[in-house]
């Protein structure tokens, strides 16, 4: 059977990684206390029922862990099964980004900071990363990409289409996207939001994008962008990149940005099958 371990820093994204596994069909444990893994994987290869493999995620919370986990982990491989243990990482300051946005305690330290508690649990999960099949590090993952990489993985793609483009417009007003890996800013371009008919549409209708792109500048602009392009994804990919997020961004992220958007998504598609377009602030454009 195969059994994947989730183990690693708090806030680095292991329950979305279990929920994505949950749904591939693994069955999925939180937080078993490990002198019961081997008894609990009997007990499902001895069900009947069909499971693509297990997941126990075992981290900081479970303090008995750590006295045993090399014991239990010899235990399984020595019965044919096959373990592999995902570390999941990010650097301190996401760590401490996220917990801060999330208000929860951290499950090292209720005592000390943030930071403290993420220095002290690194130090205590040592020993688990050094014998890690696979170190993950989630710092420039959004939640979506995480899941998609987690399956790819499992699924043995990871090699496929390794590079998967994520295009999506956004509004300044509110922030540039923080994943971002190439930004580009349309703000230049002719405002259909001073139309009065067209302000309560969007770049998604035909109205307001034939308004954004049928312009000399917006045609201009796509002849230095889209070759800009065509040279880096392929650079990225090269480098063994496996996401790319372009962010587009207007004013408020619901006409220009949205039009620029679909229409470089588009052409990106021709060449790169894993493109995906998302509009983050389209409803609140109007706002």
């Amino acid at each position: 059977m195969r059994i994947i371990v989730i183990t690693g820093m708090s806030g680095s994204g292991k329950s979305t990684a279990v929920r994505a596994l949950e749904d591939e069909g693994y069955y999925c444990i939180d937080n078993l206390p490990v002198r019961l893994f081997k008894r609990f994987v009997d007990l499902i290869g001895k069900s009947g029922e069909t499971f693509k493999g297990i997941v126990l995620v075992a981290d900081i919370r479970g303090r008995e862990f750590f006295k045993g986990y090399e014991n239990a982990f010899h235990k399984m491989t020595e019965t044919g099964h096959t373990v592999e243990i995902f570390f999941f990482d990010a650097l301190d300051d996401v760590l401490v980004r996220r917990f801060s946005e999330t208000r929860r305690r951290h499950p090292a330290d209720e005592q000390c900071s943030v930071a403290e508690a993420i220095r002290i649990e690194r130090e205590r999960l040592s020993g688990l990363r050094q014998i890690a099949t696979r170190t993950i590090d989630t710092s420039e993952f959004t939640v979506h990409q995480l899941k998609e990489f987690i399956l790819r993985i499992v699924r043995g793609e990871e090699n496929e289409n390794q590079l998967v483009v994520e295009v999506q417009s956004f509004g300044y007003k509110y922030g540039v996207p923080l994943e971002s890996s190439i930004v580009m800013d349309v703000r230049f371009l002719p405002n259909p939001f001073f139309v009065p008919e067209l302000k309560d549409g969007s770049g998604l209708e035909d109205v307001v994008r034939d308004y954004v792109l049928d312009n000399v500048v917006t045609a201009q602009f796509f002849e230095y962008f889209f070759p800009l392009l065509d040279m880096l994804l392929p650079a990225h990919c090269q480098e063994g990149k496996s996401y790319l997020t372009i962010s587009i961004g207007c004013t408020g992220g619901r006409h220009r940005s949205v039009a620029i958007a679909e229409a470089t998504g588009m052409h990106l598609q021709e060449i790169w099958p894993t493109v995906r377009i998302i509009h983050r602030d389209i409803e609140k454009g109007l706002k």
